[in-house]
């Protein structure tokens, strides 16, 4: 939550949106980004975000990819930089991120990037890729309800990688996915707290 009482997921934050630069580095190549408060992880690359992008396999070159939760964007960009051929879409309720990913997708010339609302996704896109940081911390209800939305989206073949912290419930997260949904889920590492679960 910021100071104003915003929260991330907010779709418009209240909070002051004034942008700064962040020089960091996406798969493995230095890019400038813009960050702003009232998002996910204003301050950079956020632990969790880290941990997933230095653990997965490298995507495919080209398919039809997911970022949910996207925030100002480091998932989305990641995939589009390992895969220009790619269509990424990059989903979040919160429209400020959604600049900002757009935005920075503009800066770096990633042009296979679609930087939309849950609404704005087209009910038949399925996705070969899902990496995603998603938002443990809207509730365990929420929480479902969004992975019940996109995990049954996948295109068969197409898989999920999900980090999620050790004690915000990542193994109980591993088990509901695999009950729930009725979904193979499984742990593909544990890195810094976090966990790496695989859906397929």
């Amino acid at each position: 939550m910021t100071a104003s009482g915003d929260h991330y997921f907010s779709a418009e934050p209240a909070s002051a949106g004034e942008r700064r630069r962040l020089e960091l580095e996406l798969a493995g190549r230095p890019v400038t980004v813009s960050v702003a408060g009232g998002v996910f992880s204003p301050g950079g690359l956020d632990k969790g975000t880290a941990v997933l992008l230095d653990s997965v396999p490298a995507p495919p070159e080209a398919g039809t990819f997911l970022d949910l939760g996207c925030g100002w964007g480091p998932i989305a960009l990641t995939l589009a930089l390992f895969s220009p051929a790619a269509r990424v879409w990059a989903v979040d309720v919160n429209e400020r991120a959604l600049a900002l990913t757009r935005d920075n997708a503009a800066a770096l010339g990633l042009d296979g990037i679609r930087a939309a609302t849950p609404e704005q996704v087209p009910t038949e896109v399925r996705f070969d890729l899902i990496w995603s940081n998603p938002p443990i911390r809207v509730g365990k209800a929420a929480l479902h309800d969004l992975l019940r939305t996109w995990l049954p989206r996948l295109t068969p073949g197409g898989r999920a990688y999900l980090v999620v912290s050790k004690n915000l419930g990542a193994d109980s997260l591993q088990r509901w996915i695999g009950t729930e949904l009725g979904l193979e889920c499984s742990r593909e590492s544990s890195s810094k707290g976090f966990r790496i679960l695989v859906v397929s």
